[in-house]
């Protein structure tokens, strides 16, 4: 923490009651509910390694198609697996402890303004994102619909389109809130300074 902010918190005059360091030491409760997605994480990666190698050792037998699918495969694990580091690093950091990470040439630049409300709205555009991969491979997969090479059927496609537009409405929807609740707060602001 900078000396800048330090010097604009409050020091503590007197310990924490017996109640009051329970519940706010029960927030290490989570640790491993992030270790267990450190695990999650490893295991994205292994399978990473192994639609990579499929698409290696495969790649002059598929076609176009199948290529771009594989492709596709693999940008969807590396977004999961982003989502995945920042519900890890930002939940940590916001809800448990401070990872100390300032003046850290790896530092990630949004960690550093996170809150809980910037995280919601980081993990909306993830999952969009995520979403977005999966409805794309289905629009590729169903052009074999035709053909009848599918397991898609024309619900089964409306009702993810359906699904993606939710997601992406929620999102909207979270952002709009989050920007009433910093004007609201902006103005209170003010209002204290006057």
């Amino acid at each position: 923490m900078s000396a800048t902010i330090e010097s604009r918190l409050p020091k503590r005059t007197k310990p924490l009651g017996p109640i009051p360091m329970l519940i706010f030491g029960s927030r290490w409760l989570q640790l491993p509910l992030y270790v267990g997605l450190i695990v999650a994480q490893a295991i994205y990666v292994v399978l990473f390694v192994k639609e990579l190698w499929h698409l290696f050792t495969h790649a002059v037998d598929f076609s176009e198609q199948q290529i771009m699918l594989a492709v596709l495969g693999l940008i969807d694990v590396v977004m999961i697996s982003n989502l995945l580091v920042m519900v890890i690093v930002g939940g940590y950091e916001t809800f448990v402890s401070r990872l100390n990470l300032q003046g850290h040439p790896d530092e990630p630049e949004w960690l550093s303004h996170v809150n809980a409300s910037v995280l919601k709205i980081k993990l909306a555009m993830a999952i969009i994102g995520i979403s977005s991969i999966h409805l794309l491979r289905t629009f590729i997969e169903a052009g074999a619909l035709t053909s009848g090479k599918t397991n898609y059927t024309e619900t089964g496609v409306m009702w993810q389109t359906i699904i993606h537009t939710v997601f992406i409405l929620s999102a909207i929807g979270i952002a709009y809130v989050d920007r009433i609740s910093n004007i609201a707060q902006d103005e209170a602001k003010r209002a204290a300074e006057h």
